[in-house]
């Protein structure tokens, strides 16, 4: 699994221009899920995701974790992510989960994400979904796992 983290000020996400997900600071988390991805994958991700120190400290170093921080955490389904770019000029998507498959992984993560931290909210998986979001700092990290 692969999650495209930003550190926001706020994010949300809208479907059919209704709001279904936001957070105010925290992480925005584009999630992919490739073929051969399981829960224990999944599980891993969510521990990056709670505990990846990306928010600073008092010094100004990035000494810090969601947790810590009290941010919100919005998980956003993002297949793309599984894109093979590595020729021609147009992504190829054999690395990515079946639909199927990525809902429920996408689905396991975000059940695993509440049950863990209160403040998680999300998109709606396979939607035509719009996401906006002022990112902080700019912080945009690739997890991976």
């Amino acid at each position: 699994m692969k999650a495209l983290i930003q550190r926001v000020r706020h994010a949300r996400v809208e479907v059919d221009a209704q709001c279904v997900g936001a957070i105010e600071h925290g992480l925005l988390a584009l999630i992919g899920v490739e073929r051969g991805d399981d829960e224990a994958r999944a599980d891993r991700l969510l521990h990056k995701l709670l505990h990846y120190r990306v928010f600073a400290d008092d010094d100004g170093r990035m000494n810090l974790n969601l947790q810590q921080v009290n941010g919100g955490l919005l998980l956003v389904s993002q297949f793309t992510l599984a894109a093979d770019t590595r020729k021609g000029l147009r992504p190829g998507f054999s690395s990515a989960a079946d639909p199927e498959e990525g809902e429920r992984l996408f689905g396991y993560l975000l059940d695993r994400a509440r049950a863990t931290w209160p403040d998680t909210a999300t998109g709606r998986y396979g939607a035509d979904m719009q996401v906006s979001l002022t990112n902080d700092g700019p912080v945009t990290v690739m997890l991976e796992t």
